[in-house]
């Protein structure tokens, strides 16, 4: 969430920062959020006011007893009993006040960065570059949902038997498929200097709000009620959890943490033809970049992050294109982001398949994530993250774009990871 100190210091600029993202609710929720701390402050200045003379009223009582002065003690009693309640409420209140200025915060999305456009919608997104050759199919190309059934590699008719629909059953050489691509995606991660860890893919409520998917995204994720958790709908959540509450040193970035999980997102409200076969999934797998960086290097960060998901895509000789989302198309805490797609041949269309964020200081302030620097000052971190990669999309390409009559051609990138050359 954005720091109060800064929406009291530049509220005009907040405010002109949040309509990039044609936020209708920007002057009404700056205002509140603005009006909540100054009455916040004026209760803790009265509170500290109060605290301070109820400490001399409590000092006195034992002096007037000593000097012989009952009734006057006695006053002095009734009268650190009064304050005692003053203070209580002040302290209620206070409570109360603080309890609603983080409600406040929490529905105010990031402040766009000054290189992102306003804009409404995909349609305003920028096309940073282009990479790569469109293949020409044959005329009996076909999509990778009629693939996947030619070759009886993935079995979504076995997934929704036992589960529902969007949950695939990967078999034989398509499973093996996707655990060559984990396994690459992995390797070529540690290779850049990435640790990686294996998180739990159950989160608490606590890391919900710590990076941002509460309150917002309550309705896409799946909640075991019972025990008031929730399955991860991308690693970035457990990952960048793992510095919650933590202060780290200046001379520790950047720490940059890799990790494959599968993902669970309920994807309420979606339907046509973008989520067939394996277009969009409840359940899929991902290798997510995770990098906590200094302020004033994570925009070079963003962009090294950035190269590595180009390389990878190369390595694949999957066309790409980079796009800069406008303000409107951005998440709730982004402060930029690029989404990388590839061309989908059979479908002929594009295809998001990975998208690379930095936040800024929006998720640190929640996780109350902070680095001490070489004077012993405290300051709160960047945190960026990005796929490296999701698997179903890029599944569904290489599919698509490397059918031939004999079968579907495996890049030699991923031949050794999974010791075949083609599907067939």
């Amino acid at each position: 969430m954005l720091q109060i100190a800064h929406i009291q210091a530049h509220k005009e600029e907040v405010i002109a920062a949040l309509q990039k993202r044609h936020f209708s609710r920007a002057t009404e929720l700056v205002e509140k959020a603005i009006s909540i701390d100054n009455e916040r402050r004026t209760t803790q200045s009265s509170l500290n006011e109060l605290q301070a003379g109820a400490n001399e009223v409590a000092k006195s009582i034992g002096a007037l007893m000593q000097q012989g002065k009952k009734e006057e003690a006695n006053q002095a009693k009734e009268k650190a009993a009064q304050n005692k309640q003053s203070i209580k409420d002040l302290e209620d209140k206070l409570k109360e006040l603080e309890n609603d200025l983080t409600n406040c915060l929490y529905e105010i999305p990031n402040t766009p960065y000054k290189d992102v456009v306003a804009g409404k919608s995909s349609e305003d997104n920028q096309t940073i570059e282009e990479w790569g050759t469109i293949p020409t199919l044959a005329d009996d190309a076909v999509p990778h949902w009629e693939l996947i059934k030619k070759y009886d590699i993935i079995d979504f008719e076995l997934g929704n038997k036992i589960t529902g629909a969007g949950f695939p059953v990967y078999k034989g050489k398509g499973a093996r498929l996707q655990r060559a691509l984990i396994n690459y995606f992995l390797d070529e991660a540690i290779a850049a200097g990435y640790k990686e860890v294996q998180p739990p893919i159950l989160i608490n409520e606590a890391s919900g709000y710590g990076t941002g998917q509460l309150p917002d995204k309550e309705g896409q994720m799946y909640e075991a009620t019972a025990d008031n958790l929730f399955l991860i709908p991308t690693a970035e959540v457990p990952i960048t959890n793992l510095y919650r509450d933590e202060i780290v040193k200046e001379s520790d970035f950047p720490i940059k943490m890799t990790g494959h999980t599968p993902c669970f997102r309920r994807e309420a409200g979606s339907w046509g033809a973008d989520v067939r076969g394996l277009n969009r999934l409840h359940q899929f797998d991902k290798v997510e970049l995770v990098v906590i960086e200094h302020p004033e290097k994570s925009y070079q960060r963003l962009e090294n992050m950035l190269s590595h998901v180009k390389g990878l895509l190369e390595a694949l000789e999957l066309p790409y294109r980079v796009l800069r989302l406008c303000g409107g198309d951005m998440g709730f805490t982004s402060a930029m982001t690029y989404d990388l797609e590839v061309y989908s041949a059979a479908q002929g269309r594009w295809l998001e398949v990975s998208s690379v964020s930095n936040f800024e200081t929006f998720q640190s302030n929640r996780l109350k994530l902070r680095f001490e620097d070489k004077d012993k000052k405290k300051h709160l971190a960047h945190t960026l993250n990005g796929s490296a990669l999701a698997l179903p999309r890029i599944v569904a390409t290489l599919l698509e774009n490397n059918q031939t009559a004999e079968g579907i051609k495996i890049p030699k990138v991923l031949q050794d990871y999974c010791r075949f050359e083609k599907i067939d």
